[in-house]
């Protein structure tokens, strides 16, 4: 299949690439699903196609009161920013801000003081005024314990059970639901390329042998084309596929 839609079809592809059936390639078929994850791990690594950004909502338990952090999935590569909890200047009762707002100058879009400009500046000073009066909540997410810790919330019960948050995250894409994940160009080489390092490795075990026929066994040539190979495609995904080093700062 030229086209993987599969974690085995992409074994098939890049054992073709490499010769397969014309030429027996000599790795084991443990040995090729541990590159596969390999690929994938890297790929999910840096790639900016393999992460998409998305909001979740979760409901606070009691289990989250007692440990004072939200345990997240694994899936979660980046948690970029929390909501508010209280909605800041988000309100919506009589006396609040931007329902005086609403109430006397959307009403009045006609007149020069209820008029569009001047809306869209009270808006970004009410945003300004949010910011600095009450931010949003500072987290830190530790991604190898898939743990969001929100400081002083929980300490000043500013969060409690029952209540929701919402965080805005970087989810990887699932390549088992997306199945287009493994018809990726860059993928697709990479994973060829560590299959190839690991025949190489396999026959520099009988490096110098004999074959009938003449035939000479050159491992060690197999394995540094690879890791050329390999070397060039993470140089190329850091340059060209990566997001900027401060893409998450903020």
């Amino acid at each position: 299949m030229a086209n993987p839609n599969s974690r085995a079809t992409l074994i098939e592809y890049c054992l073709r690439r490499l010769g397969d059936p014309v030429i027996e390639i000599n790795v084991d078929p443990d040995q090729q699903e541990d590159r596969v994850d390999e690929a994938l791990q890297y790929y999910q690594e840096f790639h900016s196609d393999a992460t998409m950004r998305t909001f979740l909502k979760h409901q606070v338990t009691a289990d989250d009161v007692t440990n004072e952090y939200i345990t997240l999935s694994d899936s979660v590569q980046f948690v970029s920013r929390m909501f508010s909890v209280d909605g800041g200047t988000m309100t919506r009762n009589f006396f609040d801000v931007k329902y005086q707002l609403h109430l006397n100058d959307i009403a009045n879009m006609h007149s020069y003081i209820g008029d569009l400009a001047y809306y869209e500046q009270m808006q970004q000073y009410l945003s300004l005024l949010d910011m600095r009066m009450n931010g949003n909540p500072q987290v830190n997410f530790i991604r190898k314990q898939n743990r969001l810790y929100i400081h002083g919330e929980f300490a000043n019960k500013d969060i409690k059970q029952g209540d929701y948050i919402i965080i805005e995250i970087y989810e990887v894409i699932d390549a088992d639901t997306h199945t287009k994940v493994y018809n990726d160009m860059w993928l697709k080489e990479y994973t060829t390329a560590l299959i190839k390092q690991q025949w190489g490795a396999n026959l520099m075990k009988f490096e110098g042998m004999q074959l009938p026929g003449g035939v000479m066994l050159n491992g060690r040539q197999l394995y540094d084309d690879a890791t050329g190979d390999i070397d060039r495609l993470r140089e190329s995904i850091r340059l060209e596929h990566e997001m900027p080093a401060d893409f998450f700062v903020g």
